[in-house]
């Protein structure tokens, strides 16, 4: 005879079954795989009625009541179901990532096309037409946090986790080639400055537009953030970009610069200020949504994968700092050649497991790609690892999400919070060691450079920083598009304080005459 739990139980089970099974002859609104998540779990997954345990996996007999004395009496300290629940809720939420916050991402591959990069590269990920390499592809908003809308005016972080025979290579970049600041000390600021008063818990206009119109370096960007492309159409109809200046290193030794760019396989295509504003209201997590059901419907979204190469040679007698990334390296004069495809094919299990514990640093580097002198790179270099330091742990890089799984970790480093491996069995904890037999590889010595000057505090605010704008605006615009960008301009700037506006227009005037023009009549 069945206990009135277990007929509980049943009656449940039973309801369950009948909604399933009777989804689709009723009549209901349009769903898509996002929201049928949970039906689908049921009806693949379900294998009956499981036993509920602690996370010591000892079976539990009620998770719905606590141990009391007495029907109304106090809870004991015996309730280890109790506080099994509630120790781990107090803990189940990591620090929130201070930028890139909002994402979403998925699992896929990359696959080389086009051998031309092998004379530039010795990285084993390009070795060889058809040579397919795992990836995990996150893409997110820069400022807002994690409840922020996906169509907000933010940058958009492209972040790509290479998973090669020789460990891990992330290349995190943006939406976009360039940067708002090209001095690594100006990120934070610049961040700040776009983040909430920390008065007010507002986000603040004349804190945004006092750093904008204070750093002119930060044109270039802000123009194209102002543009239709500081919207763009979900993550999969974006371009991506290390952004930063690398260095590419071929079997030989010899190194060159370059820069990586995805290009969409769906179409380029961005939201006007109207269409993001609805969005932010209809469906805030339109982009997130958008990704998860083209990869659930088998229309995988892929990007070509591109590199500009510049020889040293080239670099010394540029007209521009190569490294500074506020500027573009122009198409016609460093062409793209294409190196191979990212296809993303399988949806995360987990989010918080998948990407939420996603730790991309641009440190981690295979042989065959190197960091040049690009300031604000070297200041990711240092900045992206102490970050995950900080919200996941000394061993973020045992997390199966992080873990170079292609490649055997071996090094003298133990212990520490996270730790679930083997804890590298009984090697030594030292080096160099008689009772090891690590050794350092040939393929990873680094390419040579000589560096001399005065060390100093250079301030580099003043390195042309309008004449790509005014590139942007008069030769990469329409009219249609250079309308809708002073309408955004306007319409942002109008809501500062009036001495702000003066600046900006002083600004906008070194790019072209008539883009103040346009910006001060529109403000009128």
């Amino acid at each position: 005879m069945l206990s009135n739990r277990n007929f509980g139980f049943l009656r449940i089970f039973i309801f369950i079954n009948y909604i399933v099974n009777s989804y689709s002859a009723t009549k209901h609104c349009p769903r898509d795989p996002a929201a049928d998540q949970l039906i689908n779990y049921f009806k693949a997954n379900h294998p009956g009625l499981n036993i509920i345990t602690t996370d010591a996996g000892n079976p539990i007999d009620d998770k719905t009541n606590i141990l009391t004395v007495g029907p109304h009496g106090p809870l004991l300290v015996e309730d280890t179901v109790f506080f099994d629940e509630v120790t781990h809720f107090d803990r189940e939420r990591i620090p929130e990532r201070v930028v890139h916050a909002k994402g979403a991402g998925a699992f896929g591959y990359f696959i080389v096309t086009n051998d031309a990069i092998t004379r530039y590269s010795k990285a084993t990920v390009f070795e060889h037409i058809g040579k397919k390499t795992p990836i995990l592809i996150r893409f997110s908003t820069v400022i807002g946090e994690r409840g922020s809308p996906d169509t907000a005016r933010d940058p958009r972080g492209f972040a790509v986790k290479f998973y090669t025979e020789d460990g891990i290579w992330d290349l995190v970049g943006n939406n976009t080639p360039i940067f708002f600041v090209r001095d690594p000390l100006m990120f934070f600021n610049f961040i700040h400055s776009q983040k909430r008063n920390p008065v007010t818990n507002l986000r603040d206009v004349d804190m945004i537009w006092d750093f904008f119109t204070l750093r002119p370096e930060s044109t270039n960007q802000l123009m194209i953030h102002y543009s239709d492309r500081g919207t763009p159409d979900g993550f999969r109809h974006m371009h991506g970009y290390g952004s930063n200046t690398f260095k590419l290193v071929n079997a030989e030794g010899v190194p060159v610069y370059c820069k990586f760019h995805w290009r969409t396989d769906q179409g380029f295509r961005n939201l006007t200020a109207d269409v993001a504003k609805r969005l932010m209201s209809e469906e805030p997590d339109y982009a997130t949504r958008d990704l998860y059901n083209a990869i659930a419907e088998k229309r995988f979204p892929s990007w070509t994968f591109y590199i500009q190469v510049m020889t040293f040679q080239q670099a010394e007698t540029f007209r521009w700092n190569p490294f500074d990334v506020t500027k573009i390296w122009p198409e016609d004069e460093f062409p793209l050649i294409e190196v191979g495809k990212a296809v993303l094919d399988r949806n995360p299990t987990n989010y918080f497991a998948d990407i939420e514990q996603a730790a991309f640093a641009v440190n981690n580097m295979i042989p065959g790609i190197e960091p040049s002198p690009d300031k604000m790179l070297q200041g990711r270099l240092f900045s992206y690892r102490d970050t995950h330091l900080h919200r996941l742990g000394p061993n973020h890089l045992q997390l199966p999400v992080n873990s170079p799984f292609r490649s055997k970790v071996a090094n003298t480093h133990r212990d520490g919070q996270g730790t679930y491996t083997d804890n590298q069995d009984g090697a030594p904890t030292y080096y160099p060691s008689s009772f090891g037999n690590l050794a350092g590889s040939a393929n990873a010595i680094r390419s040579t450079y000589t560096a001399c000057g005065d060390v100093a505090r250079y301030n580099s605010s003043d390195e042309d920083n309008f004449t790509q704008p005014g590139m942007f605006w008069r030769d990469e615009l329409t009219e249609d598009d250079r309308r809708r960008l002073v309408q955004n301009l306007a319409e942002d700037l109008r809501k500062a304080s009036p001495f702000l506006w003066e600046r900006a227009l002083k600004m906008f005037h070194n790019v072209d005459v008539q883009f103040s023009s346009m910006v001060a009549a529109a403000l009128a």
